[in-house]
């Protein structure tokens, strides 16, 4: 058995008939009719029960149409890397990220990897919710936290960058209104909640759960405030204009902080699982080039430049 006998399968189930699959194999009926025969005989089995108004899989063949995608597939992932090897890194990536992550820190990261091999053109498509990678063909996704899935093994995650949610008011928010002693003082603040993707069960409130630094232990408060959006990039406008306390990413707000327009609120609290995650749909081998790039960015972001302090924050 050969690759040619695993398409030759996939395109008859594919198809559903052998005309159809003598069109999509660009060759005439009667050589499909003669290399399934064939095909047929050596196994011992019937993949196929044909009568002259239809055709059906049997369970035979549709074991075999299982196992032929996964070699197939195999094989044009072994022969991608055999020609990255041989080659330049080549061809294209598709991925997605969320807005303000994408747009400050991995746009520009991007753009160094591709200048540094020129062969390879990347597609990033920004977006708030998750796409389904594998059914729209995505390499993978940079993803502000842990992805759940259904099926576990069907996907592949891996953290390329610690970040922390931490709390955050201008100066003018804290004489006015003073700085909260306790997670539980939130409750009596003006709170800027940023609603993802708009969740209706947070019309009301928003629990923030929080986790101190120094003993790992957490604590809840359940807040409220004039003020709430699905934008984060509007929630930190309405903070700087001193319109209340908000919990954002601190890669979002070092320069903010760095430079006094933000103050850090309860200092020692900060929101648990909100690294930075790469994720992807399992796949038997990942292209090279998806492999560097991912390497990548795990190097660009292992320090965490966003961090108050470090060269070259934006």
């Amino acid at each position: 058995m050969d690759r040619g006998d695993l398409a030759l399968v996939l395109a008859i189930r594919d198809a559903g008939s052998l005309v159809g699959a003598a069109d999509t194999l660009g060759v005439v009926p009667s050589v499909v009719t003669k290399r399934l025969g064939a095909l047929e005989a050596r196994l011992g089995q019937r993949l196929f029960d044909r009568t002259t108004r239809r055709l059906s899989v049997t369970t035979e063949g549709e074991a075999m149409c299982v196992h032929a995608r996964s070699l197939l597939d195999g094989f044009a992932a072994l022969e991608s890397e055999l020609g990255e090897r041989q080659n330049e890194l080549a061809g294209t990536i598709r991925l997605a990220a969320t807005f303000g992550f994408g747009r400050r820190w991995l746009g520009p990261s991007l753009a160094s990897f591709q200048a540094r091999h020129p062969g390879v053109r990347i597609e990033l498509m920004l977006t708030e919710q998750l796409p389904d990678l594998g059914a729209e063909s995505y390499d993978g996704a940079v993803w502000l936290w842990a992805v759940q899935q259904r099926h576990a093994a069907d996907w592949v995650s891996r953290r390329i960058a610690r970040n922390q949610r931490v709390l955050a008011a201008s100066p003018a928010y804290l004489e006015r209104r003073g700085m909260p002693a306790t997670v539980e003082a939130l409750a009596s603040h003006d709170c800027l909640v940023a609603r993802e993707n708009g969740d209706p069960s947070q019309r009301q409130h928003a629990l923030w759960t929080l986790r101190h630094a120094r003993d790992g232990g957490t604590a809840r408060a359940r807040v409220q405030g004039p003020l709430a959006s699905n934008s984060g990039e509007m929630v930190r406008d309405w903070c700087l204009a001193g319109h209340g306390v908000m919990l954002r990413s601190l890669w979002d707000i070092a320069p903010q902080l760095a430079t006094g327009e933000l103050v850090r609120v309860l200092p020692q609290y900060a929101m648990p699982e909100a690294d930075i995650h790469w994720v992807a749909p399992w796949r038997p081998k990942t292209p090279r080039r998806v492999r560097l790039l991912v390497d990548h960015l795990a190097e660009q972001f292992r320090g965490e430049p966003w961090k108050p302090g470090k060269a070259g924050a934006r």
